[in-house]
């Protein structure tokens, strides 16, 4: 009797690369647990456990929670699926916190999603939102009747301050400065797959193909 291998997998890619798309996916197909490190940690502040607050403490005052914080929370998480598959989400995000990781579970593979930095930027400040109701339009392919009004209201749309070109401009580059030795880090130990494009449904038949490689498609049974 073969003892069967768990499979471990982290999905990296910057904000707007369709991570959450994908990881849907994945996680419709392949039958994985997933867990995503920003919605535990909101769950923990939330609920004000000992964790939680202690991160929150450190986001009040604008600081990054620091990785033996964010790494506790994470793995303590990922202990509680037991023998189950998953997929990682937001974590590691750090060279520590991958080591940190690699000490508690076995990754096989971190998936990364490589959109253009421009493709990014295009697709996120083409959002508008109407803030009564939270509709929300893209520039690019929902735009509204009349440019800048809400179809429905007449009121005028807003754009967040997350989607403006220069806090994406930021974000983007902060992603790639903490991200890239993390993505070394996992290149070297062999278990990173780069799938590159600027379509979320270009790149997924590639995602599924490879992982196809490893795992059943739980969702054909």
């Amino acid at each position: 009797m073969v003892a069967r291998v768990l499979f471990r997998a982290v999905i990296m890619g910057p904000p707007g690369s369709g991570k959450g798309t994908v990881s849907d996916r994945i996680v419709k197909h392949f039958a994985l647990q997933h867990l995503s490190s920003g919605d535990l940690l909101r769950l923990n502040i939330q609920k004000k456990t000992e964790v939680g607050t202690l991160a929150k403490s450190y986001i009040e005052q604008g600081q990054l929670v620091p990785d033996d914080v964010i790494t506790r929370l994470v793995v303590q998480e990922l202990n509680n699926f037991g023998e189950h598959n998953w997929l990682l989400d937001g974590f590691p995000r750090t060279v520590p916190q991958a080591e940190a990781l690699d000490r508690a579970h076995r990754i096989n593979t971190v998936i990364d999603l490589n959109v253009p930095f421009q493709t990014i930027k295009d697709r996120l400040t083409a959002r508008w939102i109407h803030p009564g109701s939270g509709r929300v339009y893209n520039t690019e392919f929902n735009p509204p009747k009349v440019s800048g009004i809400d179809d429905l209201t007449g009121e005028p749309l807003i754009q967040r301050e997350d989607d403006k070109p220069e806090t994406v401009t930021k974000r983007l580059k902060a992603y790639e400065t903490l991200t890239k030795p993390v993505l070394e880090y996992y290149k070297n130990k062999g278990v990173l797959e780069t799938f590159s494009g600027t379509e979320t449904n270009k790149i997924w038949p590639h995602v599924y193909s490879f992982l196809q490689t490893k795992l059943p498609d739980a969702s054909q049974a």
